[in-house]
C-alpha cells in the first residue's frame, strides 16, 4: 500500500510498466525432458522495477530484492521447476472438478476459458497466452458483451424486486401507527421516501447504464 501510494496514475499501468521494463513475461521452458508451463505465473516484478520503484522506499533495494529473489530460478532450476508443475497439478485438478460436475458451464466465458486451459492445457484450441484468450479479459470486451449486460439487468431487476418488497413492509408498518412511537412513524416516513426515490431511478430506462463498471448479478444467485 505505501508504494502504490507513491505511484502516479501513468506509473500504476502494467502496460506501462511492461513496455518500460518494470515488468517481465515468465515464458514456458522445457527442464529435465518436461514441459514447464511457467507462464501460468504471468508477469513478475524486474530489478529495474526494484531499483525505480522500490528505491522509493528502501535506501537500497538490491539488498532487499536482489535478482535470485526476483528470479528464484537463479537459486534453484529444479526448486523452481518442480513448484510450477505443482502449481500446474493443483490447477489441472481443481478444474477438471468443475467439468466433472458441470459447474463449468456456469462460468463466465473468460473464466470458462481459463478452467479448460487449466484443465486441458488450452480452450477451443487456443493457449493462455493467445490473443483471442487475452481479449476475453479485455474492459472493452467485458463491458461490450452479452453475457455482462444480462447480469446488469439481472441486478437492476433484483434491486426493483427488493426495494418493492421493502416498501410494502413500510408501508404495512405505516397503516397502523396506534401505539407507535413517533420517532419510529418518522423514521419510517423517511424511508419509504427514500425507497420511492429509488425505485424511481431504477424504473428510468437509463437504470442499467448507470451501473457499467460493477460486476452485477450473478445467475446462480437467486436470493
Amino acid at each position: 500500500p505505501e508504494l502504490w501510494a507513491r505511484m502516479s496514475l501513468e506509473e500504476r499501468d502494467p502496460a506501462d510498466m511492461i513496455e518500460h521494463g518494470y515488468l517481465e513475461h515468465i515464458e514456458d521452458f522445457e527442464f529435465n525432458g518436461k514441459h514447464i508451463p511457467a507462464s501460468r505465473l504471468g508477469y513478475r516484478i524486474t530489478p529495474l522495477f526494484a531499483s525505480h520503484y522500490l528505491g522509493r522506499i528502501f535506501d537500497t533495494p538490491s539488498a532487499v530484492f536482489p535478482e535470485e529473489v526476483l528470479r528464484p530460478e537463479l537459486q534453484s532450476m529444479e526448486y523452481f521447476a518442480d513448484g510450477i508443475l505443482n502449481i500446474a497439478e493443483a490447477q489441472e485438478k481443481v478444474a477438471r472438478d468443475y467439468i466433472a460436475d458441470g459447474s463449468i458451464n456456469a462460468a463466465i466465458p473468460p473464466l470458462k476459458a481459463i478452467l479448460s486451459i487449466m484443465a486441458t492445457g488450452n480452450f477451443e484450441g487456443k493457449t493462455l497466452g493467445d490473443p483471442g484468450v487475452r481479449r476475453l479479459f479485455s474492459l472493452e470486451y467485458v463491458l461490450g458483451s452479452d453475457w455482462y449486460r444480462d447480469r446488469l439487468a439481472r441486478y437492476a431487476e433484483s434491486e426493483k424486486q427488493r426495494m418493492t418488497r421493502g416498501k410494502t413492509y413500510i408501508q404495512q408498518f405505516l397503516s397502523n401507527t396506534q401505539n407507535r412511537d413517533e420517532k419510529e412513524i418518522l423514521r419510517a416516513r423517511r424511508e419509504l421516501q427514500g425507497v420511492e426515490e429509488k425505485l424511481t431511478t431504477i424504473n428510468k430506462p437509463d437504470y442499467i447504464s448507470t451501473l457499467v463498471g460493477t460486476i452485477g448479478k450473478d445467475p446462480l444467485h437467486h436470493a
